[in-house]
């Protein structure tokens, strides 16, 4: 019975199925251990592939790309080949193809994409307002490496941090501007 305890605390099992054991003989307990042993195995063996921050150059700089709630903090590894890590993942395989253009479009205006490594960090909002937060931290960085870019980052609008956020529910109102419905007579 002790054993059944133990496994049930460590493991994410239902809590059903620790009732039904309980109740079983002693012989098909110990089946039944094994069984939730092969349960948690195969739920730890499913994990996105980590990228290795030892895979990245000593030097960089720092920045932070922010818009509505979602936070971005972009580190630009020079020299580099490339590569754009975002939450320890690749790329490519945190985002979409037409977001991912969205995000590094300051590299692409600069053409400067093979020049550098970037490692992001994103926090918070949707998925929208994160990959423009990437955007906004990217320029950042780009801007304190070089800043002769600033007139090429600026008129492309990266620079600019969109200061619209969600507007607070007023009372008496169904959403921030939104009237309960109004009859004249």
């Amino acid at each position: 019975m002790s054993e059944i305890k133990k496994t049930s605390k460590k493991s994410t099992v239902k809590k059903e199925e620790v009732k039904v054991k309980k109740i079983v003989k002693k012989e098909k307990e110990v089946k039944a251990v094994k069984a939730v042993k092969a349960v948690v195995e195969k739920k730890s063996s499913v994990a996105k592939p980590l990228v290795k921050k030892e895979a990245l150059s000593s030097k960089y700089i720092q920045a932070t790309g922010r818009r509505k709630t979602a936070v971005a903090q972009v580190r630009l590894y020079y020299p580099g080949k490339g590569d754009v890590v975002i939450n320890n993942t690749v790329a490519t395989e945190f985002l979409s193809e037409d977001n991912l253009n969205v995000a590094l479009q300051p590299i692409k205006s600069c053409s400067k994409l093979k020049d550098f490594d970037f490692s992001v960090i994103v926090r918070g909002g949707g998925s929208s307002s994160q990959i423009e937060a990437i955007r906004h931290g990217i320029a950042r960085t780009l801007l304190k490496y070089d800043p002769e870019l600033k007139t090429i980052l600026k008129t492309n609008g990266y620079l600019t941090r969109d200061p619209r956020k969600k507007e607070r529910k007023k009372p008496g109102l169904k959403k921030a501007r939104k009237a309960p419905q109004w009859s004249k007579r």
